[in-house]
């Protein structure tokens, strides 16, 4: 009996034309999202056909040419099989050095037999390969240098060089990689947006949060007067607000960043005295002092340190020794290098060959 062919049977699912199996890939650069969708094709055809040195130049076409298919006369190879390239960045992104809109994009190589080949990233991300390409529809041409690379038997894109702000992604196949370059210049802005928008839901009742938030800033030195928002928002907060060592010195960073010295100061002055101020918190403020080359203003903050937590004999002993080593004098070094030995904590005794490292070093005048 006939097997009729039903018409709205079209949208079931069957294997991929080809059998070029669709593949996906992303790659987040800080808070931004690429994601590449493409059909990867082999080597070795569905036929057996072994196209190995057949790819680059005759599979993967030269320059622009007329496919007598589609309304495209001078069409770039797809840079896959099947339907478009596609690729996506969640925000706004420099491909090569150029910016590129967040959005959706097909994705077409131009190869080149000799020189660079150019990568085309193209408004029209819904046809079928590159039958329909229409050049007034790029958003983007960046020319990049393809390089041999390990034998690929699938069409792969993969990314490379990851680094905080930015990735390389590429194409490889057979034996050619073809790369390209992304680069979110305004990565750590991006990541401030987006602590904003968290603290304004349930993560903003937890006051670490907003302090949290604050020191990002202050650690890549934007956004500093929001910074200061941050920080006053986690005090005035009914639910979660308190004042203490941590909002201070946090406080004191940002005016310290801002240029504003006397200020940044005088709010150190305060957190040292609060209550919250524990002898380690006190502690590596001073270490934070010598490591700044401010020898004389650390050297009183361990004084303070060992007046105020006068029953605590070893951490108060070793700022003092880190202090007077710092300023040459090493006999009042050794004494209070010899005073925090005698009160090893327990939790210490592991760093006992350092400490007495340092008194070694103090001892023979080095």
């Amino acid at each position: 009996m006939a097997i009729m062919a039903i018409g709205n049977a079209q949208g079931l699912t069957m294997p991929p034309s080809g059998d070029n199996q669709k593949s996906k890939v992303t790659q987040f650069i800080g808070p931004v999202e690429v994601t590449i969708l493409y059909s990867s094709p082999d080597v070795h055809a569905s036929n057996g056909e072994d196209r190995t040195g057949k790819i680059w130049g005759e599979v993967a076409h030269y320059g622009f040419i007329d496919q007598n298919f589609g309304t495209s006369k001078a069409a770039p190879w797809r840079a896959g099989a099947n339907e478009n390239t596609i690729i996506t960045f969640s925000h706004d992104v420099k491909i090569e050095g150029k910016d590129l809109k967040a959005g959706r994009y097909g994705l077409f190589l131009a190869l080149s037999k000799e020189g660079p080949y150019t990568w085309i990233f193209s408004r029209n991300s819904s046809s079928w390969g590159s039958y329909f390409y229409d050049a007034t529809e790029d958003a983007l041409r960046v020319e990049v240098q393809p390089s041999d690379s390990p034998y690929t038997e699938w069409l792969t894109y993969g990314f490379d060089d990851r680094l905080p702000s930015s990735t390389v992604a590429y194409l490889s196949w057979e034996k050619k990689r073809v790369p390209f370059k992304i680069e979110v210049p305004n990565v750590n802005e991006l990541y401030v947006a987006t602590m904003r928008d968290e603290l304004r839901g349930s993560l903003g009742f937890k006051q670490e949060n907003w302090i949290t938030a604050a020191q990002f800033c202050v650690q890549h030195k934007i956004n500093l007067e929001e910074a200061l928002t941050f920080v006053n928002s986690s005090v005035s907060n009914p639910f979660i607000g308190v004042e203490n060592f941590t909002t201070m010195q946090t406080r004191s960073m940002i005016f310290q960043a801002l240029g504003r010295e006397a200020e940044a100061e005088a709010e150190m002055g305060k957190a040292i005295k609060d209550p919250s101020a524990t002898v380690q918190l006190i502690h590596q403020y001073g270490r934070s002092l010598l490591a700044a080359g401010k020898k004389e203003k650390a050297m009183e903050i361990f004084k303070y340190n060992a007046q105020k937590y006068p029953n605590d004999k070893f951490t108060p002993n070793v700022g003092l020794a880190r202090g007077y080593t710092a300023l040459g004098d090493k006999k009042n070094a050794i004494k209070h290098w010899e005073l925090a030995m005698k009160n090893l904590p327990e939790d210490q005794k592991v760093n006992t060959a350092f400490y007495e490292a340092e008194i070694k070093k103090l001892k023979e005048g080095k």
